[in-house]
C-alpha cells in the first residue's frame, strides 16, 4: 500500500525549482485540454457530426445555465471561455488522478498525483478565478466602481460593509481551495484504503463515484466562479 501524503512530493528539480508529481500531471491535464480544443476546433463542420453535436449540445446548455445566472446571452458569450476552462481543467484533473499511475515512480516517488490533491494547486486556482472575478468586475462597471465595493467612505457602517467585502475575497479563496482539495484527496485516499484491503471487484463502484464526484466538483468550482462574476459585473447600486 502506497503511502498516504497530504503534502506532494517532489521528483526533480529544473535548476532551483523544485517539480512536484502534481505538478507533472497538472501540465500533462492543461496540454490534454488544449490539445482537445485544437482538434475540435479543427474538425468543425457547417453539418455537425455525432461527436460535434454532442459538444454543441453540452455547450449549449451550459450556455442556457449561464444565461439564467448573468441574464445576458451577450455576457455568457463573453465569460464563457473562462468558466468552460475552469470547468474542464478542473474535471481533467480530477479524472487523471482515477488513473491507475501509482506505481509508475522516478528517483522512488510517485511520478504523478492528481493535482487536484494538492493544496497548492487548488489555492493557486482559487487565487486565479478570483482575480479573474475581480479584474472581469472592474472592466464591466470601472475600477473606480469596483473598488467602491470594498472601500466606500459615505458613512461609517458602509465603510465596515466594505471592509467586510474585501474579507470575503479573501475567504472566497479558501473556501474553494479547502472545498476541491478536502473533496478530491478524501476519494483518492477511500479509493487507495478499499483497494488494498478488497481489491479488484469491489473498488469499482466507488471508481465510478469518483468519476462523478469529478464532474461535480468540477462544475461546483465553475458555478460558484460564474455567480461571483455575475456579483461583480453588476453596480453596487443594483
Amino acid at each position: 500500500m502506497h503511502e498516504i501524503s497530504i503534502k506532494a512530493e517532489e521528483v526533480f528539480h529544473i535548476g532551483n525549482f523544485a517539480v512536484s508529481n502534481s505538478l507533472v500531471l497538472a501540465v500533462v491535464a492543461m496540454i490534454l485540454v488544449v490539445l482537445a480544443s485544437l482538434i475540435i476546433r479543427s474538425k468543425l463542420a457547417t453539418v455537425p457530426g455525432r461527436l460535434q453535436g454532442f459538444i454543441e449540445f453540452i455547450f449549449e446548455e451550459l450556455m442556457t445555465l449561464m444565461d439564467s445566472v448573468l441574464g445576458s446571452r451577450r455576457k455568457s458569450l463573453q465569460y464563457f471561455p473562462l468558466i468552460a476552462t475552469i470547468f474542464l481543467f478542473v474535471v481533467i484533473s480530477n479524472w487523471l488522478g482515477l488513473m491507475p499511475l501509482g506505481p509508475i515512480t522516478f528517483d522512488h516517488s510517485p511520478l504523478f498525483r492528481a493535482p487536484t490533491t494538492d493544496l497548492n494547486f487548488t489555492i493557486a486556482l482559487a487565487i486565479i478565478s478570483v482575480l479573474s472575478v475581480n479584474i472581469l468586475g472592474a472592466a464591466a462597471i470601472g475600477l473606480r466602481h469596483h473598488l467602491g465595493k470594498f472601500f466606500n467612505f459615505k458613512n461609517p457602517i458602509m465603510f465596515f460593509v466594505g471592509i467586510l467585502e474585501l474579507i470575503s475575497e479573501f475567504v472566497k479563496i479558501i473556501s474553494f481551495s479547502f472545498r476541491l482539495f478536502g473533496n478530491i484527496f478524501a476519494g483518492e485516499v477511500l479509493l487507495l484504503i478499499i483497494g488494498f484491503l478488497l481489491p479488484y471487484i469491489v473498488p469499482l463502484p466507488f471508481l465510478f463515484l469518483e468519476v462523478f464526484v469529478g464532474v461535480i466538483q468540477g462544475f461546483i468550482f465553475a458555478m460558484l466562479t460564474l455567480v461571483f462574476v455575475s456579483m461583480a459585473t453588476v453596480p453596487q447600486e443594483h
